[in-house]
């Protein structure tokens, strides 16, 4: 059965199923189609849109927008499928496959979509292949990712635009109301300022922290994967930045607008206009990290101007324990990952969000959902020059086979 789904108020989803093997494991496998704007072209060195194969970290890579997240992903799921139908054999697992069309918006549809769809996307196992490796040919199993909260802000001053010789001192100035605004949100060290929001924030656990300090993950690794400029500080909390990334939340200023930068006119701007994120951890309610920032973006809005604030979905972060019930599961991805990669898998957690895995998971009874990558620190996902490493994305589809074997022998 292979079906498009076309849901009121959503884009399409595309579902597929293979139910042939009796009393084995049911596996959904989830991935999305849809992808980011390519953003700033000229920035591009090959057209976004037209895949292209050339050398870069790690390897031969494959340039496009939507290379990795998530074509790749797309492909990783139909390709394990395809290796046992294409043999002659049946597949060990049964399958059903869900591509989302929604994902880089935050999937605001997908509450409703799970009441409605329950019982037909019911499976023991989520397995999801929209998450990024610890390095180059170093497989990683994601087991934390952070939630996020966002919104739009604008700050008018004034009805239009106007002359800022003429009209400049008493008037006031909406793009200095709007930094002096943001600069209230983070302190020195970039840390969330916002004392509601502090409260809100649980401490990591020790052994968590300590878990991640044991990774190999140098600073002048994170410096060159990042691209981090000479003499820039990293602003470290919790010890080490794969904890800060992963265990702590983070406020971020994604997009900016007042006037055009390509033609800045001497005037005193109408309005000036920013997104502001919060990525939150584990143990934080978006709802309430939400409520607070608006609470505070109120509070220090200088001179009487007008504040309009326009809130995005928010979606909660999530975390699995691989210790506990579903230990078996964890362990028979690990084996998996290793015999696809050649190598141990490592367990991380990802700073992104995805807003499918915890309320899926959820539906489902609290199944595990083994998030597996094809991404790495190289990948540029969401930035200009995307690409996806050839020789990880074979063995991220080596590992997904391995994976169907493994998992078909558990009860």
């Amino acid at each position: 059965n292979v079906e498009v789904m076309r849901f009121p108020g959503a884009l399409p989803y595309v579902y597929g199923e293979r139910i042939r093997s009796k009393g084995a494991p049911t596996l959904l496998l989830y991935a999305h189609h849809d992808v980011q704007p390519p953003g700033r072209e000229e920035l591009w060195k090959s057209k976004p849109f037209e895949p292209t194969v050339r050398s870069g970290p790690g390897g031969q890579r494959l340039y496009g927008r939507g290379t990795a997240d998530d074509k790749a992903g797309i492909l990783v799921h139909t390709a394990a499928i395809a290796s046992y139908l294409d043999s002659g054999s049946e597949l060990p697992v049964n399958v059903k496959v869900l591509i989302e069309g929604e994902e880089e918006i935050g999937s605001p549809a997908l509450e409703a979509f799970l009441t409605r769809y329950r019982e037909k996307l019911s499976a023991d196992v989520i397995v999801l292949t929209d998450t990024s490796n610890h390095d180059c040919g170093v497989p990683g199993l994601t087991v934390a990712l952070r939630g996020l909260v966002g919104m739009g802000v604008e700050v008018r001053a004034l009805k239009g635009s106007i002359h800022s010789g003429v009209w400049g001192g008493p008037v006031p100035d909406a793009v200095m109301a709007l930094s002096k605004m943001l600069a209230t949100l983070v302190d020195d060290q970039g840390r969330i300022a916002i004392p509601a929001i502090q409260k809100l924030t649980p401490q990591p656990a020790a052994e968590a922290i300590q878990e991640y300090r044991s990774l190999p993950y140098s600073e002048k690794e994170f410096r060159e994967q990042s691209g981090l400029v000479d003499g820039a500080e990293l602003l470290v909390q919790g010890e080490v930045p794969a904890a800060q990334m992963w265990l702590y939340p983070s406020l971020t200023v994604t997009a900016i607008q007042a006037s055009s930068r390509a033609q800045p006119a001497n005037v005193l701007n109408d309005a000036a206009w920013a997104k502001v994120t919060i990525r939150v951890c584990a143990g934080m309610d978006p709802i309430k990290v939400g409520e607070a920032l608006k609470a505070h973006l109120r509070s220090v809005c200088p001179w009487g101007l007008e504040l309009t604030i326009d809130e995005d979905p928010a979606s909660a972060a999530w975390a699995a324990n691989p210790y506990g019930d579903h230990r078996k599961a964890f362990e028979a991805a690990h084996r998996a990952l290793e015999k696809g990669y050649g190598r141990p898998a490592l367990k991380i957690g990802i700073g992104a969000t995805i807003p499918f895995v915890g309320p899926f998971a959820k539906a489902l009874g609290g199944v595990p959902a083994l998030l597996i990558g094809v991404e790495d620190p190289y990948t540029s996902a969401h930035g200009e020059n995307e690409s996806l490493l050839i020789p990880d994305f074979f063995s991220a589809c080596k590992g997904q086979i391995y994976l169907f074997d493994e998992l078909a022998r558990m009860k």
